[in-house]
């Protein structure tokens, strides 16, 4: 499958990146500085270019199966680079014709704050990671008004790299809190639960969460 990942030189693109080639994926790596990506490979086509134009985003999409949003922005910028940087993904979508959308948002966005560890959705979400929260809100609903085949990934925390077993499964589409969510997971099995979304209509259409 050919697919167009925007955000590829982010923690999770660069994660997305490997396992698709792993799968025999074909990967248009679009990025203001491809340098930065960590592997080549004959499936691997670095695309350079700005989220914000509009031609050069269009260019990345064409001939694709399917487009991966990943995109992030440090903790405290406003430049709403999420929200603006998928409504021109949008556009160039509806003008190459395709029509599959994967993209990242974060646990805590809508109607999943819910989900939340009380510490996280009283004090750490409100106070300093409310830009974040806010520019996720905006990206969510650009894609929910559009006519596209999405889906929207919402994990809960990445977890640090540590010398600690990481768990081999995670929890999906729940929509409860209870004493077994723990609201974090690895960005391996997030960039591996983005990807098996190519070949599964499951979640089309749907927000679902995930965490350990």
């Amino acid at each position: 499958m050919n697919i167009a990942l925007f955000g590829s030189t982010g923690s999770v693109g660069l994660h997305v990146i490997t396992q698709a080639l792993q799968l025999g994926h074909t990967v248009t790596a679009f990025s203001r500085a491809p340098s930065k990506l960590t592997q080549s490979h004959d499936h691997l086509i670095p695309c350079k270019g700005d989220i914000h134009d509009h031609d050069a985003v269009e260019r990345a999409t064409q001939n694709q199966d399917a487009v991966i949003c990943t995109l992030g922005m440090p903790l405290f910028n406003n430049d709403k680079l999420r929200s603006i940087g998928t409504k021109n993904i949008i556009n160039a979508m509806n003008t190459t014709g395709v029509t599959r959308l994967i993209c990242l948002s974060s646990m805590g966005t809508g109607d999943s704050r819910q989900l939340l560890p009380a510490k996280y959705k009283y004090l750490i979400a409100p106070l300093l990671m409310r830009r974040l929260f806010a520019d996720h809100a905006l990206q969510e609903q650009a894609i929910k008004q559009s006519n596209l085949d999405w889906t929207i990934i919402r994990p809960g925390g990445f977890t640090k790299e540590s010398s600690k077993p990481t768990p081999t499964t995670y929890r999906h589409g729940f929509t409860i809190a209870d004493k077994k969510t723990q609201a974090q997971i690895s960005r391996p099995h997030v960039a591996e639960f983005l990807l098996k979304q190519l070949t599964d209509t499951t979640y089309l259409h749907k927000s679902p969460s995930i965490s350990y």
